[in-house]
């Protein structure tokens, strides 16, 4: 009877018993809806089964306000944006952002760079500022995570500018876009399994079959589909998420269908973190 009690309380404890991921969504996706009416979208996603978010902006509101809205839906901000000037000028000001909500993350979305692929010498002097910076969140209880968003995968030869941010990421993490990576050529799911241990975050996000790449970081979002839909290899994202201990499934839907899918997707990722 013993040996049983124990196993049922290992089950209980184990990612086969209790999944360790939790379904986020970047409040990106509702960024239209949001202006019309952001208590109603609040309610809704509450509605959808997801209490974590990325976002933060407070859509006019006071703190107070927005505080109050978050509490009465059980929802929690547990990442803000990490601007990459802001991250140059006013580290300090990203992790009041951070402490304000509790949140855990600040992700960095994009770093400017001249049009198309980023240089390697750009991806360096990124690199240099993440690590410098990702310490200095460190201390205070926060991840700083880069958010790859496609033109990081030129190759020059030696490998590509990704390639060297993986290799060289001491004091940072990342929340990899799926769509974006893959979009720019690379393949989510190798770079995951390459490099075990680096995505606290994904960002869920499927692409239409027969959408074309693109090597700058931008395409049509009217490319995103319901999760499990596309031709990105979600449900082999989803399990590679679990066996690292990947903490957040964050769902981003940029098209214009987000609040008829982001629910789809949400029951896609649920049967997914029960196999």
């Amino acid at each position: 009877m013993k040996i049983k009690h124990l196993l049922i309380g290992l089950l209980l404890i184990s990612p086969m018993g209790l999944s360790a991921q939790e379904i986020a969504l970047q409040l990106y996706s509702l960024r239209n809806e949001m202006k019309v009416d952001p208590v109603k979208y609040h309610q809704m996603i509450a509605e959808w089964g997801i209490s974590a978010l990325e976002g933060g902006g407070g859509y006019g509101m006071s703190d107070a306000e927005y505080q109050k809205l978050l509490a009465d839906n059980k929802l929690k901000i547990v990442g803000v944006g990490a601007d990459y000037n802001r991250l140059k000028t006013d580290p300090t000001g990203i992790i009041a952002d951070a402490k304000k909500y509790g949140a855990k993350y600040a992700t960095c979305y994009w770093i400017p760079h001249a049009e198309g692929p980023i240089s390697m010498e750009e991806m360096k002097a990124a690199t240099d500022l993440f690590n410098q910076t990702g310490e200095m969140l460190a201390k205070e209880g926060i991840t700083l995570t880069y958010h790859p968003h496609g033109y990081e995968f030129s190759n020059s030869g030696s490998g590509t500018p990704m390639d060297y941010m993986l290799k060289n990421a001491n004091h940072f993490k990342f929340n990899m876009d799926v769509f974006w990576v893959k979009m720019g050529g690379g393949d989510p799911l190798a770079i995951m399994k390459a490099h075990p241990g680096k995505f606290p975050q994904l960002h869920l996000k499927d692409r239409k079959i027969g959408t074309p790449g693109s090597p700058d970081g931008r395409g049509d979002v009217e490319a995103n589909v319901v999760l499990g839909t596309g031709d990105i290899d979600i449900a082999g994202l989803i399990q590679e998420a679990k066996k690292q201990g990947t903490k957040y499934l964050v769902i981003e839907d940029e098209s214009s269908r987000s609040v008829a899918q982001i629910p789809q997707s949400v029951a896609f990722i649920k049967s997914e973190l029960k196999k």
